[in-house]
């Protein structure tokens, strides 16, 4: 990875989530981490511009280059876009709170918007989340034309960067005591296309998908869930009680969303 934006609104979240992506990148040489600050009134400039600047003195790493940068716009969204696709951007590191709409912070209800952009890998990071390794990851998949529908490279780029010990799994309420012919040909798939990481492959036969994932990032200590959301699939809409989106307001682990 060369470029990570970590999105600050100044709330506690945002600042937890730039400590953890400060901690994450420690160590991986050449990466530039922009702290990115976005107001509305003209006045509130040199607040900003101070706050961020106080903020890489706390963040400071000598294998990090953090650049703290703070725009005027009334569109977030859009501005945030713009510096991703313009920066090249690998991944973004963003905080969400609250188990309901009712008790997201700013970057909470805008998260599930950049998401749908399809820009880059999205990183959301749980509030209190303190980072201690990247050991074991787990990738959920609906194991359906997953050749097609696995981002392979973003995916790959992400794994390289920090080589844990992969797990796969799918959760199935039909899944009994042998797996169908289908699933065994979309294991085959996944298994060559990710054959460098050796993935450990897991079948649940759970009728609550988050559930089942959330139990299984506990018992095996995962210290990242990676999910790849779909228009049609296991995981269908984003803003309509979607299952990556009650995912992050409930995982006890940071959640990354790889688009195809």
């Amino acid at each position: 990875m060369n470029t990570v934006i970590v999105p600050i609104d100044f709330s506690e979240t945002s600042l937890n989530a730039a400590r953890y992506a400060g901690q994450l990148l420690a160590g991986h040489t050449g990466i530039k981490m922009i702290l990115y600050h976005v107001f509305e009134k003209p006045q509130e400039a040199t607040g900003s511009k101070e706050y961020l600047e106080n903020l890489k003195v706390e963040l400071e790493r000598k294998d990090i280059d953090i650049v703290p940068l703070a725009e005027q716009s009334n569109d977030f969204i859009d501005e945030l876009e713009k510096l991703a696709r313009h920066q090249q951007a690998d991944l973004i590191i963003m905080g969400i709170t609250g188990r309901s709409a009712l008790g997201q912070t700013f970057l909470g209800s805008n998260i599930f918007k950049f998401i749908e952009k399809k820009v880059c890998p999205v990183m959301i990071v749980p509030p209190g989340t303190e980072y201690k390794n990247m050991k074991n990851v787990l990738l959920t998949s609906d194991f359906k034309n997953s050749a097609a529908a696995t981002p392979s490279a973003p995916l790959k780029k992400v794994l390289n960067s920090f080589q844990p010990r992969l797990h796969v799994i799918n959760v199935d309420s039909n899944h009994y005591v042998a797996l169908t012919e289908e699933y065994q040909t979309e294991k085959l798939k996944l298994s060559d296309m990710l054959e460098e990481f050796n993935p450990e492959f897991y079948f649940m036969g759970w009728y609550d998908v988050e559930e089942a994932i959330n139990q299984f990032a506990q018992d095996k200590n995962i210290d990242l869930i990676i999910t790849i959301p779909r228009d049609h699939s296991l995981i269908e809409k984003m803003f309509k009680g979607s299952y990556t989106k009650k995912l992050a307001y409930h995982s006890s682990v940071p959640v990354l969303a790889v688009h195809e």
